[in-house]
């Protein structure tokens, strides 16, 4: 099944790569791809992922990564997408809230946490944290020398 899948978004995504090993299938694709790939990901009746249930973002310090569980109820597949954003001064994915609902959420608590900026998103602010922050985003260099605790 994951062969199947996989060829299926390499027909999508020539350049996509993937991850081995974990307990579902991941994917591994430049941001710019992201948009083109949920679109088809979550209408074309080879995949019809309709229940995005986690989004995250992950700092590597050399980028930023967004991530993405998706899983289609017809076809019982569970599909990790992972999108490499190599700006970190400016970081900016297509939003997928007009996909999948559930990003809206997501997707600003991404902006709030990791300052990244969801082109589309029809409610970018913050959750969390206040307008005026001192060291937003909190990303891994972020440094608070007052609560931090240093190892």
């Amino acid at each position: 099944m994951s062969q199947l899948l996989k060829d299926k978004i390499l027909t999508i995504i020539p350049d996509a790569t993937f991850e081995e090993g974990g307990q579902w299938l991941n994917v591994l694709i430049d941001s710019s791809h992201w948009l083109k790939l949920a679109q088809k990901l979550r209408t074309d009746d080879n995949f019809l992922f309709d229940y995005l249930f986690c989004v995250t973002c992950v700092d590597w310090k050399t980028h930023l990564s967004m991530v993405y569980h998706l899983e289609s109820k017809r076809h019982k597949y569970i599909l990790v997408v992972k999108a490499k954003i190599d700006d970190r001064n400016d970081p900016k994915i297509e939003s997928v809230s007009s996909i999948w609902k559930t990003a809206e959420f997501h997707e600003r608590e991404a902006y709030d946490l990791f300052g990244v900026k969801f082109l589309n998103h029809p409610d970018l602010r913050r959750l969390f944290l206040t307008d005026d922050w001192v060291g937003w985003p909190l990303r891994k260099d972020y440094e608070d020398d007052v609560n931090m605790i240093k190892l």
